[in-house]
C-alpha cells in the first residue's frame, strides 16, 4: 500500500506574507517523508471563503520545481472550470516540466457557491456529468496525438493538437473522483486508470464494499480487468505519538490503513488539516508509519 498527502489548508501560523516558502517547505517535507503522492484541491475558495486558497494547478507547478519524486494531482479538478483543451494542455505542462509526474483529477464538481461568486457557470448535475465525459474523451484524444475535429453535444474543437506531449506514457494517469454508483463508477469503469473515493469512516466498510462490488461488476460488462484501476481513499488522519486529543499513534494509524488496505484500497490520502508545519509528525510519518503501510498486501492483489 502507498501513502499520498492532500494539502487543504492554507492558513499556517506564519502568515500570508511567507505562504510560498512555507509551501515550498511542505512539498519538500512530504518528498522526503516517503509520500508517494501530494494533492491539492482545485478549488478557488475555502469555507469560509475569506481564508487563503492557492489555485491547484499553478500550486501543482511550484511543487514540481520543488520536488524531484512525488506524483502530483488534483483531487479533483471541477469540470466547470476550465474549457476541456485548455485543461488538457494545463496538465500536459505539469507533466512535461515535473518528468511525468502528473495526474489528471478530475470529477464533476458541486461548489456551487465559488461558481456563482466567481461568474462560473454552474449547469445542473446530469449535464455536468455529460460535460465529465466529454473532457475525458476530449482528453485521451489530444493525448493519442489525433487532432480531428472533436465534435460533442456541449464542446467543439477544431484541431485539438497537444504539443509537446506528455511525457507519462501513454497519458497522465486520469484519476475520478466520487462515490456515485450510477454515473461516476460507469465513468470510472470506462476511462479511470484511479478511482478516488473520499471519506470511508462515513460511508462505512459494508458500502464501500457495496460500492467496489459494482465498480467491478461494470468493468465485467465492458470487459475490463477490474484490478487494472488503481483504487485510492481520502482519510482525515492525525498522528500523534501518544494519540492524544483525537489523534491515533502510529500503530493505530497503521493498523487503519491495514483495514483499508483489506477493502481493496491501493493508496490512503492523508488529509491532516492543521499538522503540515508540525515536524513531529512528519518525523513519525516517515520513520514509523510509511515503512510499516508499504509493507501491507492489498485485498484482492
Amino acid at each position: 500500500m502507498q501513502l499520498g498527502l492532500q494539502v487543504t489548508n492554507f492558513t499556517w501560523p506564519n502568515g500570508q506574507a511567507h505562504l510560498g516558502d512555507s509551501f515550498g517547505v511542505l512539498v519538500q517535507r512530504a518528498e522526503r517523508a516517503g509520500f508517494t503522492s501530494l494533492w491539492v484541491m482545485d478549488h478557488f475558495l475555502r469555507r469560509p471563503v475569506e481564508l487563503e486558497m492557492l489555485e491547484g494547478w499553478s500550486a501543482l507547478a511550484f511543487a514540481a520545481a520543488r520536488t524531484n519524486r512525488i506524483k502530483l494531482g488534483t483531487l479533483v479538478t471541477g469540470v466547470t472550470h476550465r474549457h476541456p483543451g485548455v485543461l488538457v494542455k494545463v496538465a500536459t505542462t505539469l507533466d512535461v516540466l515535473s518528468h511525468g509526474r502528473a495526474y489528471f483529477g478530475i470529477g464533476a464538481g458541486w461548489y456551487e457557491e465559488e461558481h456563482r461568486a466567481l461568474g462560473i457557470p454552474f449547469p445542473p448535475v446530469g449535464e455536468r456529468f455529460e460535460r465529465l465525459e466529454e473532457t475525458i474523451q476530449i482528453a485521451l484524444q489530444m493525448w493519442s496525438g489525433d487532432d480531428a475535429p472533436y465534435r460533442g453535444k456541449y464542446y467543439q474543437l477544431e484541431r485539438p493538437l497537444n504539443c509537446p506531449e506528455a511525457v507519462h506514457q501513454p497519458h497522465p494517469p486520469i484519476l475520478i473522483g466520487g462515490g456515485g454508483e450510477h454515473r461516476t463508477l460507469r465513468l470510472v469503469a470506462r476511462y479511470a486508470d484511479h478511482w478516488n473515493l473520499p471519506n470511508v469512516p462515513v460511508v462505512g466498510d459494508e458500502e464501500v464494499q457495496h460500492k467496489m462490488e459494482v465498480l467491478r461488476e461494470y468493468c465485467q460488462s465492458i470487459g475490463r480487468p477490474f484490478e487494472q484501476i488503481e483504487k485510492s481513499v481520502l482519510e482525515v488522519i492525525h498522528v500523534r505519538r501518544d494519540g492524544r486529543d483525537g489523534s491515533l499513534t502510529p500503530a493505530a494509524a497503521v493498523e487503519r490503513c491495514a483495514k483499508l488496505a483489506s477493502l481493496g484500497f491501493d493508496q490512503v490520502i492523508l488529509c491532516m488539516m492543521d499538522e503540515y508545519y508540525d515536524l513531529d509528525t512528519f518525523d513519525l510519518l516517515a520513520t514509523e508509519v510509511i515503512p510499516a503501510v508499504e509493507k501491507l498486501a492489498i485485498a484482492g492483489r
